[in-house]
C-alpha cells in the first residue's frame, strides 16, 4: 500500500509551497516576480526568485520592443529555454543562480523587505 505523506510542508505567499511558487515565478515572468516580489516579505528564495525573475524576463521583454527584428527569434529561445530550466529546477526544489544577474538579484530581494 502507498505511504501517506504529511502535508507539513511550510506554505508561503498565497499558501503555496516554496518550490511551488518559485516555478510560478519563473512561468510568469517579471509579472510574476513583481507579485511575488511586493507579497513575500519573509522568505529569501522567493524574493531572490522573484527578483531574479524580473531582472532576466525584463531584460528579454525590452529587447523584444527593440527595432531589431533579426534578433527576435533569438531573445524568444532564449526565453524559453532560460525560463523552463529555471522553473525545471525551481520545482525540483534547486535555485539557479544566474552569474551576473544573481549578485542584482541579491541586492534587490534585500531591498524590499
Amino acid at each position: 500500500m502507498a505511504e501517506e505523506v504529511s502535508s507539513t510542508e511550510n506554505k508561503y505567499t498565497f499558501g503555496l509551497p516554496k518550490n511551488v511558487a518559485c516555478t510560478l515565478i519563473y512561468l510568469f515572468g517579471w509579472v510574476g516576480g513583481l507579485v511575488f516580489l511586493l507579497s513575500e516579505k519573509e522568505d529569501k528564495d522567493i524574493r531572490f526568485c522573484a527578483a531574479q525573475s524580473i531582472i532576466i524576463f525584463g531584460a528579454l521583454t525590452v529587447l523584444l520592443f527593440m527595432p531589431l527584428g533579426f534578433l527576435r527569434p533569438l531573445v524568444v529561445t532564449v526565453e524559453l529555454v532560460v525560463g523552463l530550466v529555471l522553473m525545471l529546477k525551481a520545482f525540483q526544489g534547486s535555485f539557479v543562480r544566474v552569474p551576473t544577474v544573481a549578485e542584482w538579484a541579491d541586492k534587490l530581494a534585500q531591498q524590499q523587505k
